[in-house]
């Protein structure tokens, strides 16, 4: 597969691997939004995005259903929050590692959702192609993003690119496992309008309105294939009739003898067509409807500086902020209520804020102040039940919650030694994850417990911050005789065991027969 080369490549691919896993804690400028009991998964972190999705890992590697991200675009232009005037190559080493984390971080039927303009598109999907692997890519679209190109260009574009990957790939199917379960778009009356009662000699036919598909093809691969060339009997006029020159039918002999007797070929008002064509009924069509790659009704950037100033009565912060509508459009499709929507380029919030009206659970991250400053207040508005955007279209009547987090110390100290700041869930997480490769279930982090879970008929513990409530070496962070008793007794297990802890007092005859492996913290702690 072809692949892209910049100055620092090697080094970009090195970047996600070694930067150091922090901890999340409430935000100094609070910390819990709306009903306490729906913020779980509603997460608003202010602080660079590499390290906020390094510190999303551990809990939420492979859960993720849809990733929407909407990247400074790297136009050398001007703009307050984000430094959107990177050199190219730099752009690049800051997009790779990012990328690398997303996917991790997606569900096996997960999708990424990125918007680009052609400063960058382009060298983007050839380097997330590499990430995601170019078998897995669904389609580049085109959004319109205004209504008339630019006065001081000759020739201008309106829209931007809105690409599209999926996380994995059936390989005994055509699509990718996230377009095998994406959402039909609502049906419009534009398309409804292609169903109609059309004259016929035996009178309108009883099924209802239908449209017309073609009974002919070129053939497959454009050639001709000659078992699908046979007659067939038009029942008006008693000729046979052939595919037109240079074509073939779609159906064999016996799927169009079938559509003849159940009256689903339409020979024409007079029934003197000399080819027939295929009624699909309405009653027959789907619920939905494909989406199209030219998206021209999912709202301008203007239409989105005008929601951000109706919400905080002055001019948008942004330049160009996603419009509410565009958002809706893939939230729909790719997702489902409950599925966890993720922006680690939150930018205005739009992405937040429809994913809660949507009965989405969402994670954004911010770096700049206006995470405080305008994500935090729009979501709370949300919350308060705010009628901008889409809200009248799904009936958005406000509730739920959100927390909001900022990044804490990392994990591991210079030494190598844990963080004092860190908590028993906190390096839980971490250690489950390293020897899983999947996030730790929800339930694991709210109570005291060592066994962390069970995963292949192996069970993990950690005896960290006296979790057995003992904080001295030799019954709490220590494995002895006695602590492995109350391990026993509290959540035992019958079969293999992984056991952290800072020291172990047992020999390795009684680790061997009581089917533990130590490992000692926190060096053996894969990083």
């Amino acid at each position: 597969m072809p692949t892209l080369d910049w100055l620092d490549r090697q080094a970009a691919f090195r970047v996600a691997a070694h930067t150091p896993t922090h901890v999340l804690r409430p935000h100094a400028a609070g910390h819990i939004f709306g009903d306490v009991a729906a913020t779980r998964d509603n997460l608003l972190i202010q602080g660079d995005n590499l390290q906020a999705l390094k510190a999303l890992l551990p809990f939420y590697r492979g859960r993720v259903k849809c990733i929407f991200i909407d990247p400074p675009y790297n136009t050398k232009s001007a703009f307050e929050h984000y430094d959107d005037n990177l050199e190219h190559s730099q752009w690049l080493s800051m997009m790779l590692p990012r990328l690398q984390v997303l996917r991790e971080l997606l569900r096996d039927d997960g999708s990424i959702w990125v918007t680009l303009d052609d400063a960058e598109a382009h060298y983007f999907k050839v380097l997330a192609d590499e990430v995601f692997r170019r078998e897995n890519f669904i389609l580049d679209i085109s959004w319109r993003k205004r209504d008339g190109p630019p006065n001081d260009r000759k020739i201008a574009s309106v829209q931007d690119h809105l690409m599209v990957w999926a996380k994995s790939k059936d390989s005994t199917a055509k699509k990718t496992v996230a377009e095998e379960q994406f959402n039909l778009m609502q049906r419009t009356e534009k398309a409804d309008s292609q169903y109609q009662v059309y004259a016929e000699p035996a009178g309108p036919d009883p099924k209802g309105p239908f449209r017309k598909i073609d009974t002919t093809a070129n053939g497959k691969g454009g050639r001709m294939v000659e078992s699908l060339v046979f007659p067939v009997t038009n029942p008006y006029t008693g000729e046979e009739v052939f595919p037109r020159r240079g074509t073939c039918w779609r159906h064999n002999r016996d799927e169009m003898t079938r559509l003849q007797a159940e009256g689903r070929l339409y020979w024409g008002v007079k029934g003197t067509a000399t080819t027939p064509m295929r009624k699909l009924y309405k009653s027959e069509a789907k619920a939905g409807m494909s989406a199209p790659g030219i998206w021209e009704d999912a709202g301008l950037n203007q239409h989105a500086s005008a929601e951000m100033e109706r919400l905080f009565g002055e001019k948008a912060a942004f330049e160009t902020p996603k419009p509410e509508a565009l958002m809706q459009r893939i939230i729909h499709i790719a997702s489902n209520p409950g599925d966890i929507i993720l922006d680690s380029f939150l930018g205005s919030g739009t992405s937040a804020a429809v994913a809660h009206k949507m009965d989405r659970r969402w994670i954004g991250v911010e770096m700049g102040d206006h995470a405080v400053t305008h994500c935090m207040p729009r979501l709370q508005k949300v919350i308060e039940g705010e009628q901008g955007g889409i809200s009248a279209a799904v009936n958005w009547q406000g509730g739920g919650g959100f927390q909001l987090l900022q990044l804490g110390a990392p994990l591991f100290d210079e030494q190598g030694d844990i963080h004092p700041e860190v908590h028993f869930a906190d390096l839980a997480a971490f250690v489950w994850m390293r020897e899983t490769g999947t996030a730790l279930p929800a339930h694991a982090t709210g109570g005291p417990m060592p066994l962390l879970g069970v995963h292949e008929g192996t069970a993990y513990y950690l005896l960290f911050n006296g979790i057995l409530g003992d904080r001295r070496p030799a019954s709490g962070n220590v494995l002895t005789s006695a602590v492995l008793d109350a391990l026993k007794a509290l959540c035992g297990h019958v079969g293999p065991k992984v056991v952290y802890g800072e020291a172990c007092r047992l020999g390795d005859a009684r680790l061997t027969a009581e089917g533990i492996v130590f490992k000692q913290l926190p060096h053996a702690v894969p990083r």
